[in-house]
């Protein structure tokens, strides 16, 4: 049973989400949450699998909101629900902690797998629509060393060559089905790469290991 915690400053949208979920038999709502200083209590007090995060809403913001949610440690994840998919504030979600975001006009099963995905632990946005993201927001990315720099940063310093070569391309996109057939792998081979990448990263997800392929600069914005 999954259970989920939603977010909105609207009281019908509210409903909706509810309405949605209660009718899965392998979902429960644990609560609803009209802004973020409300989720965050209710998170630390019900320790929901997954928190449906609006971004904009009186006083303190989903982004904040997902900051503290992720610091806490708990084990709740956070799903972000924008209105567009290249919101001006999905970046700096996927930054505080959010394992991936959805747009609001999303299919209703397309929210629910959505859900699904983050509480096993995987990530919801494309690769594609990640990539997309990323290079119209790299801008607020932070200083990294010059390619060449005899020092390597830590988070890349524990990964293997082999390693350090998919994590490229997760941040370029590929999907483990892609990686496999261009690197001439076993996908479950891929797989077992992929895990142990964000292990080894503390990476949470996907998004956050494209997030930090773009940081570390083994990948570099597209023109």
């Amino acid at each position: 049973m999954t259970t989920v915690l939603i977010t909105d400053d609207q009281p019908l949208q509210r409903l909706g989400f509810r309405m949605l979920l209660e009718s899965q038999d392998d979902m429960t709502v644990l609560g609803e949450a009209g802004n973020g200083t409300e989720a965050v209590r209710m998170t630390a007090e019900l320790t929901p699998d997954v928190v449906l995060m609006d971004i904009r809403m009186p006083g303190l913001d989903g982004i904040e909101a997902t900051r503290r949610i992720i610091a806490s440690g708990d084990r709740t994840r956070v799903l972000i629900l924008t209105t567009f998919d290249l919101d001006e504030y999905a970046y700096a979600g996927l930054r505080a902690g959010a394992s991936g975001f959805l747009i609001k006009d999303a299919l209703p099963e397309e929210l629910l797998s959505g859900i699904r995905a983050v509480a096993t632990g995987d990530a919801v946005v494309a690769p594609s629509l990640t990539r997309r993201l990323l290079d119209a927001y790299v801008q607020h990315l932070p200083s990294a060393a010059p390619e060449g720099s005899p020092s390597l940063d830590p988070r890349l310093a524990v990964l293997t060559q082999r390693e350090r070569e998919i994590l490229t391309v997760i941040g370029q996109g590929w999907t483990n089905t892609e990686i496999a057939t261009r690197l001439h792998l076993a996908e479950s081979t891929v797989k077992t790469h992929v895990t142990r990448i964000l292990a080894k990263t503390g990476a949470r997800d996907r998004v956050q290991a494209v997030i930090l392929a773009y940081d570390t600069k083994l990948v570099q914005p597209s023109s």
